[in-house]
């Protein structure tokens, strides 16, 4: 199983990229989302890796974090949602953004992906609503971006392009699985903690853990 690509940009497409790994290229298909964030052609590119195999065919799917990777991995899960329609999502709204709207139930959210029309979008969030708190959970040990400082890169005509390293992760993810996880240890249910969390990091994307679980408590304090 290939499980990350580290090597040098060599051509990007609507859809796909290829990566050079010492000379063999892999095409490698990502989300807008990451299309987008990936640098220029030549430099030094990693992503991790998820194979998809048929019967007839054989594609590599790319994602910037192994968080991202997991959310597609549990997407696919879904009856009705094939390695498109989980790309789709996930290029819609970013795997904080997929986390988020199955959460809070939101299947607007989720039906804004191309391709991905109401009854999906609804069977998504009602397959997956129970998962997301593991996942969500696992957000800090899942969000690292995947390093390319040390991929080997072959000179290229007339001269090598200096390698570059993707930038660090925001911070978001790791606030967010902080305040779940000190919600979860304060007794409340999985479920409840993520709903509160999700709903307190919608209101305010720039919180860090402290205001998060502050907000969050207010959220789950018992209404009078």
């Amino acid at each position: 199983m290939i499980g990350r690509l580290s090597g040098r940009l060599d051509w990007r497409g609507t859809d796909s990229v290829l990566i050079d790994v010492r000379g063999v290229g892999y095409i490698v298909h990502v989300s807008d989302r990451t299309l987008a964030a990936l640098p220029g052609e030549g430099e030094a590119v990693s992503l991790y890796t998820e194979l998809l195999v048929r019967e007839d065919l054989l594609q590599l799917f790319g994602f910037p974090t192994m968080l991202e990777k997991e959310w597609h991995k549990l997407l696919m899960t879904v009856q009705g949602v094939g390695a498109k329609a989980s790309m789709a999502i996930l290029g819609t709204l970013g795997a904080e953004g997929v986390a988020r709207a199955i959460t809070l139930g939101d299947a607007r959210a989720v039906q804004a992906a191309p391709g991905v029309g109401p009854k999906l979008a609804q069977r998504v969030i009602l397959e997956l609503k129970a998962k997301a708190p593991g996942v969500m959970a696992a957000g800090v040990r899942l969000s690292a971006v995947a390093d390319a400082g040390d991929a080997v890169i072959e000179p290229m005509a007339p001269a090598a392009t200096p390698a570059k390293r993707v930038a660090a992760p925001p911070p978001r993810a790791a606030y967010t699985a902080d305040a779940l996880s000190a919600l979860q240890n304060l007794g409340y249910s999985p479920g409840d903690a993520a709903q509160a969390v999700a709903t307190a990091a919608a209101e305010a994307p720039e919180a860090d853990t402290a205001a998060l679980i502050r907000a969050a408590l207010k959220l789950l304090a018992p209404k009078k």
